[in-house]
């Protein structure tokens, strides 16, 4: 062995020994210590925060804290302001349905509409025929179906509407809805419940008093309209009914406890007799009551005759013109005759004297002998060789013009238009106060003057 030197000669970069004299680390030699990493004296393996990569995952974690406080400040600031908000946006939804396509619109308007989305309109189950016209739009209809007792509110009908799509499978037709539904039942049903009505013409010529309606009326194969309630109400008309048309509610068109004899436009009237929506008694004198008004006018409602007449008189003289002329060009002289008896200082006798107005007492009197059902046999208007009850029962005196003065309690049948007009402006000037139905085919009338002339009159126009 060569020794170079004293001392151990493995003092110096001695990896085995485990220690190293104080201060013998020149220009770090012992900074590195092991093959694969740093050595214990490496600075760069610790951050300030005392682990190795410390700082980045502080930083996301420090991230995250600041978007989940972000997040449920915001969070905070709509709970808040969400009632603000929707008072701004509901009302603008509703005056802008297209707006109702952003999400968040929507919900809002949900929000808002809250229960009446979901309940029923009421808890009245009627069933009501709900017409839908061409070119109408949930929007065009969603009044009339709030009129109608459908829906409780338009703005839930609209956005449900909405919601399914009703603009594109909305039909014009008859819909059965009944009133207990909720929004989207309305919906629904404004597309499956269609309603193919059944329907009739029912026609009353003119001339037929109340009761000869009535029994048409059991004649007519129907299952929409009860006779006996028809005439019922056309006897007694219903305060409900009466008030839907003001003009009746004027004494001088028509009195108080007067039946509505007289006012039944004599016409052809559709009716629907289907289960579904039946146009019923009701319905049916209301159609009546709607064409007279229309027919005769305000006009001629207002119109009082130069000798002092009401309209309610005029109608009267009208229908007992309406039973004795045949041809209207008669009418207005028909009329002058029965004015000029109503005139004192012509026709002292003051009397009507009509055949028709008897005629209508008898068959008053017999029709209360019948059942209703047998008055299909019974013929109205007809000539009659029995007498009358003497005295009459007060209920009928009045309708006999040979007795009683002047014009009859009410009218005695429904009368066209030309009787009206011919009751309004009476042919006076001609002086008849005589006229008899020729019996010659002709089915005209022969007037006269003086009692001398309607007896040579009748001799000529007699019984062939």
């Amino acid at each position: 062995m060569t020794v170079r030197g004293s001392g151990n000669p493995r003092k110096h970069g001695d990896r085995t020994s485990g220690t190293r004299p104080a201060g013998s680390d020149p220009a770090g030699a012992y900074r590195r210590s092991g093959r694969y990493g740093r050595g214990p004296g490496d600075q760069r393996r610790f951050s300030a925060y005392g682990k190795r990569g410390g700082g980045f995952f502080s930083l996301v974690r420090f991230g995250i804290f600041l978007a989940i406080l972000a997040a449920g400040v915001i969070v905070s600031m709509v709970t808040v302001a969400r009632p603000l908000v929707r008072a701004i946006v509901v009302p603008w939804a509703y005056g802008n349905p297209s707006a109702l396509s952003i999400g968040f619109v929507a919900d809002l308007v949900r929000e808002d509409l809250g229960a009446k989305l979901t309940d029923p309109a009421s808890a009245d189950p009627t069933v009501v025929t709900f017409t839908v016209a061409a070119g109408d739009t949930p929007t065009t209809i969603a009044p009339r179906l709030l009129d109608a007792g459908v829906i409780a509110s338009q703005q839930a009908f609209l956005f449900q509407a909405r919601a399914d799509g009703l603009a594109t499978k909305l039909a014009s037709g008859d819909f059965a809805l009944a009133k207990n539904l909720t929004p989207a039942q309305v919906v629904a049903g404004l597309v499956s419940n269609r309603v193919f009505a059944q329907v009739m013409n029912i026609t009353f010529r003119e001339g037929l008093r109340l009761e000869q309606m009535a029994t048409k009326l059991l004649t007519v194969q129907n299952d929409g309209i009860d006779p006996a309630q028809f005439l019922q109400i056309a006897q007694k008309p219903p305060a409900t009914l009466l008030a839907d048309y003001p003009w009746l509610l004027d004494p001088k068109i028509h009195p108080k406890g007067t039946s509505l004899e007289g006012f039944l436009y004599p016409d052809t009237y559709q009716v629907r007799t289907d289960a579904a929506a039946p146009t019923g008694a009701e319905g049916l004198i209301r159609k009546m009551l709607d064409n007279f008004s229309a027919k005769v006018g305000a006009d001629r409602l207002a119109a009082v005759s130069k000798q002092g007449l009401s309209f309610y008189q005029l109608l009267t003289l009208a229908s007992v013109v309406e039973q004795e002329a045949k041809l209207d060009v008669e009418r207005p002289l028909i009329a002058g005759v029965y004015t000029n008896r109503l005139t004192p200082s012509v026709w002292a006798l003051g009397k009507l004297q009509s055949d028709p107005t008897v005629f209508y007492t008898h068959d008053t009197l017999e029709l209360a002998k019948l059942k209703f059902a047998d008055w299909v046999q019974y013929v109205f208007w007809a000539e009659f060789t029995t007498k009358l009850p003497d005295p009459l029962p007060a209920s009928v005196i009045g309708y006999d013009t040979y007795v009683s003065k002047g014009l009859p309690p009410t009218p005695i049948c429904s009368p066209a238009l030309a009787s009206i007009d011919a009751a309004l402006t009476p042919n006076t000037k001609t002086g008849y106060l005589y006229f008899y139905a020729k019996k010659d085919g002709s089915g005209t009338t022969a007037f006269a003057k003086t009692l001398a002339e309607h007896n040579a009159n009748i001799k000529k126009y007699g019984k062939p």
